[in-house]
């Protein structure tokens, strides 16, 4: 058994139970091109083989490459930087759309989920174990305190949903917090009709003082392009406003910056 290592997050499954639950979750036809991120010792990776064909194991600890490799010969195991996979080309080397699953580093589980929604149109979905907190932020709904960013920008590319909690007692090490499975089906998702990095500002100036007004938190921001808002959304606030108001008000920011 593998020594854990702290820099790299890992936290080993280690409840039978818990494994069969989180397979069976998966919820695929049986010839799905499934990607497991971060295997680590393989112990849900050997529940993913007894009900899919094709399973590959994206890990970036050499020691957990090797071990897999020993424990799981006919296992696809590729040592790899989850933050430097080309989606894209994975999904064009099966053929097909990918079904991802992976417990999550806690510390990288934002850029993980937006490299996986900057590459949706390669996905099936995503089934992911974060931090419950997380998890709870990005199924938020307007005027709740988990409402914010992570809600807006995540619910406009994926429709996530919380499946159930999971204890740390099932863990090894057992980390501080209780963490969550959450699946994104990002195969209903609809194209954005906004340029997103313009759509991303915009979240996030708003939500960085998401108590004031629209007008004094995106001043800075509609001062230098020359820009007023319009009455409605000037008095609203960004915890107010649905992910698709997000859209509309970008689009008119945009339209009224290249007036």
């Amino acid at each position: 058994m593998l020594t854990p290592k702290k820099s790299l997050g890992q936290n080993f499954l280690q409840d039978p139970n818990m494994i069969r639950k989180i397979a069976d979750t998966l919820e695929a036809p049986r010839d799905a091109a499934v990607v497991e991120i971060g295997p680590g010792t393989g112990a849900l990776t050997e529940a993913l083989l007894e009900r899919y064909d094709d399973v590959t194991a994206l890990e970036i600890d050499e020691r957990a490459v090797a071990y897999l490799q020993r424990h799981l010969p006919g296992l696809d195991v590729r040592q790899q930087d989850i933050l430097e996979v080309d989606w894209a080309a994975l999904a064009a080397e099966k053929g097909r759309r990918l079904h991802v699953i992976g417990n999550l580093p806690y510390y990288i589980t934002s850029p993980i989920l937006f490299d996986l929604l900057a590459a949706r149109e390669h996905l099936h979905q995503a089934l992911l174990m974060m931090q419950l907190e997380v998890a709870q932020r990005i199924v938020g709904t307007p005027r709740t305190k988990d409402y914010g960013i992570l809600s807006v920008l995540v619910q406009l590319q994926a429709r996530p949903e919380l499946l159930y909690r999971v204890s740390r007692h099932v863990f090894y090490p057992r980390p501080n917090v209780t963490s969550a499975m959450l699946r994104l089906d990002v195969a209903v998702a609809p194209d954005l009709d906004v340029d997103v990095d313009l759509l991303r500002e915009v979240v996030k100036t708003a939500f960085n003082q998401r108590r004031k007004t629209l007008r004094n938190s995106l001043h800075p921001w509609t001062r230098a392009q020359g820009i007023d808002l319009p009455h409605g959304w000037n008095r609203a606030r960004a915890e107010e406003l649905s992910p698709q108001d997000f859209v509309e008000l970008t689009q008119y920011l945009a339209a009224h910056a290249e007036a």
